[in-house]
């Protein structure tokens, strides 16, 4: 089992840190190379650069939270998010298709991750709704 996640390229695990000005404010992220990989593929597909998407998703964060408190990890999970919908077909694989043309609960709606009973399971429900 091992041997499939050992045999990774070393410079996909490797840490890096980018300065993003959000809103004008310079802040560091830092990340391994393949969220940034993944960042760079979402950015691409909407024809943003990886700090438009980080503002934008900053923005919506906030929008709907009303706080950040590890905007890095989050970074990393919606990379890990965007490669999961990608298998489950709910974010196609073809790249021209921009993510924002698509429509949010039906992508949602293929998730296989147990959301139920899960804090921010009705704010998830009422975005759902509103979509």
């Amino acid at each position: 089992m091992c041997q499939v996640f050992i045999s990774a390229d070393p410079h996909l695990y490797e840490s890096r840190t980018r300065s993003v000005r959000l809103h004008g404010m310079a802040t560091s992220i830092r990340l391994e190379n393949l969220f940034w990989n993944v960042l760079d593929a979402i950015a691409r597909r909407d024809g943003m650069s990886v700090p438009q998407l980080c503002t934008k998703l900053y923005d919506e964060l906030i929008e709907a939270r009303a706080e950040v408190e590890n905007f890095a990890s989050f970074l990393r999970v919606c990379s890990g998010r965007y490669l999961a919908l990608q298998l489950s077909g709910g974010i196609p694989q073809d790249a021209s298709i921009p993510i924002a043309s698509l429509n949010a609960r039906r992508v949602l709606a293929t998730e296989h991750w147990p959301m139920a009973n899960r804090p921010g399971q009705a704010a998830r429900q009422q975005v759902l709704a509103a979509a």
